[in-house]
């Protein structure tokens, strides 16, 4: 499927192809923050972390899910320190 995904590496929007599965996605549906983290999906090497908001899913390279243990306390801190830049 394609989607649309900030990426703050290189400061744009990037359309990808990609398909969301248990194998690559791990789910937050009763979390209190799932405006700002429902996924966090491994993609390339890298970690798309998306919210149920109308903001554009983010792009971080270089981390994965177990990388951070599937930790919604974890996505968040990535999410907030990569847009504050």
């Amino acid at each position: 499927m394609e989607q649309t995904v900030y990426n703050p590496q290189k400061g744009r929007l990037e359309t990808i192809n990609i398909d969301f599965s248990d194998k690559n996605t791990t789910w937050f549906d009763d979390h209190e923050k799932i405006e700002e983290i429902y996924t966090i999906t491994d993609f390339k090497g890298g970690l798309i972390i998306g919210g149920l908001n109308h903001d554009y899913p983010i792009f971080v390279y270089d981390i994965s899910r177990s990388d951070i243990n599937d930790d919604i306390s974890k996505a968040l801190e990535l999410k907030k320190m990569y847009l504050a830049t």
